[in-house]
């Protein structure tokens, strides 16, 4: 159903308002629904202040127009992109860092800043943020916070939510509310906060965040592992983390996804499993590395070298060329839907082992690779998109994994979100009850379904929304 959007000319000026094809199909893709796959919005805006969000909200609501929140369009599960056209509400122009406390260790910012420029913004205070994903270059904090991101400093520093303290946000009404606040810690009434953190843009758009920072660390080693089979790096993963050794990333490549990085940055890695460390610490580094290494050898380790400064960036620079690279690694084969299934620790070994066999009972190939330490395992199942049987074959094979990691007390999603794609699995994961209260809270904050509809909830599957008629 399309809607008539040219209300948003009464809230805001004629130039970020468009109507236009161009604005529209772009704001129809992100990263994992190509251009021409999408469903197109109405009309795109960009509000450029909380006031604006604000009235745009209040004005589509009262005339049951949805809106989607978007900004840099690097989801993965179709989560900021329209399910029910509507007006895409382009947060990208809310790009501020708004003020730094170093004394306090504290940012405020706007959405549409990329996470990166928080880090640039209180370098000069040697602070960062830490839970920042490998996409922060090109990603915006307010889709971090909806999706509550992570990345590959996880296992010691946390996710996003970890790291909130306080939101501004804007509810489908247009009412403007404040969470949290800039002490460390509270325990005053319900945690509004982290209800919004992760909620994917379904409960509120988020115009103000308040971050807490880290002081950077005075000591930073770096560096990659080898093993002769996958199974060995998988165990001396978890058995890192069992011994309790404190390292900031353990990143995992098995050996297609090293042969991908390769072609794509004229690397040299051995086509092998491998596992990329990084180590963070004020003193003492030397020990915790020796440690690992221990236990990596005790595990079959081949080979483990660590280096600090440049010596570190090269080791770890074909692991962040790894998103590019599956792209163009061996066309027309593309990825038939990116996952990132979380399992506790001592499964992860079972999981990667189930993600390779189940895509060579298929006859496919997979990669598999991600933030270990914590449990995160992303996986890629290469199809030719243009092959039906091929395609279905690869949707088969994600879906098993998902199910899999389910079992196992693990999640259909660690850092992507449900968005769009995960949404068959919400009951599953959450059992009916849990999913109703989740239905309960989005009744109270938006009856009228006005905010996101069609994402995360099992039913919106068939292309209907949750409520759709506006209240008399």
């Amino acid at each position: 159903m399309n809607h008539d959007c040219s209300f948003l000319t009464d809230h805001l000026p004629d130039d970020r308002v468009s109507f236009g094809g161009d604005d529209r199909g772009d704001h129809a893709a992100d990263w994992g629904t190509p251009p021409g796959e999408g469903v197109v919005p109405d009309a795109v805006c960009w509000p450029d202040a909380t006031e604006e969000v604000s009235a745009v909200l209040a004005a589509a609501d009262e005339r049951g127009v949805p809106v989607t929140p978007y900004a840099a369009g690097t989801g993965l599960e179709g989560n900021a992109l329209p399910a029910h056209h509507g007006v895409s509400m382009d947060l990208t122009r809310m790009d501020s860092v708004l003020d730094v406390r170093p004394a306090d260790f504290q940012v405020d910012v706007e959405p549409g800043v990329l996470g990166s420029r928080v880090n640039d913004a209180v370098d000069d205070h040697d602070l960062f943020l830490p839970p920042l994903p490998q996409s922060a270059d090109i990603s915006t904090v307010g889709g971090m916070v909806a999706n509550d991101a992570s990345g590959a400093k996880t296992v010691k520093y946390g996710e996003v939510h970890d790291w909130v303290l306080g939101l501004e946000a804007v509810l489908a009404d247009g009412t403007v509310i404040e969470t949290g606040s800039r002490a460390k810690k509270t325990s005053s009434g319900y945690n509004l906060t982290d209800l919004l953190v992760g909620s994917e843009g379904t409960l509120g758009v988020v115009t103000r965040v308040t971050f807490e920072l880290a002081r950077r660390p005075k000591q930073v080693r770096g560096g990659r592992a080898t093993f002769d089979d996958l199974d060995s790096a998988a165990e001396a993963i978890a058995a890192t983390m069992r011994a309790g050794v404190d390292v900031a990333t353990v990143e995992l490549l098995d050996p297609l996804s090293a042969a991908v990085a390769n072609a794509y940055s004229g690397t040299d890695l051995p086509e092998s499993p491998l596992v990329f460390l990084e180590f963070h610490a004020n003193h003492g580094i030397e020990t915790e590395v020796e440690t690992c290494r221990e236990v990596f050898e005790r595990c079959g380790a081949t080979g483990f070298e660590v280096g600090a400064g440049e010596a570190m960036e090269r080791l770890w620079q074909a692991r962040r060329d790894l998103a590019p690279a599956m792209v163009a690694y061996d066309p027309p084969r593309r990825p038939v839907k990116p996952g990132d299934v979380t399992v506790p620790i001592s499964d992860y070994p079972t999981m990667v082992r189930f993600a390779k066999d189940e895509a060579a009972a298929h006859g496919l190939d997979v990669l598999c690779f991600g933030h270990a330490g914590d449990g995160n395992l992303h996986y890629n199942v290469l199809v030719d998109l243009d092959d039906p049987d091929e395609r279905a074959a690869g949707t088969v094979v994600s879906d098993a994994i998902v199910e899999r990691a389910i079992e196992l007390g693990g999640t259909a999603t660690g850092e992507h979100g449900v968005g769009q794609g995960k949404r068959k699995y919400l009951v599953a994961e959450h059992g009916e009850a849990s999913v109703e209260a989740m239905r309960a809270v989005k009744h109270a904050l938006d009856p009228t379904d006005t905010l996101n509809p069609g994402k995360i909830f099992p039913e919106t599957l068939d292309g209907e929304r949750l409520w759709v008629d506006p209240p008399e």
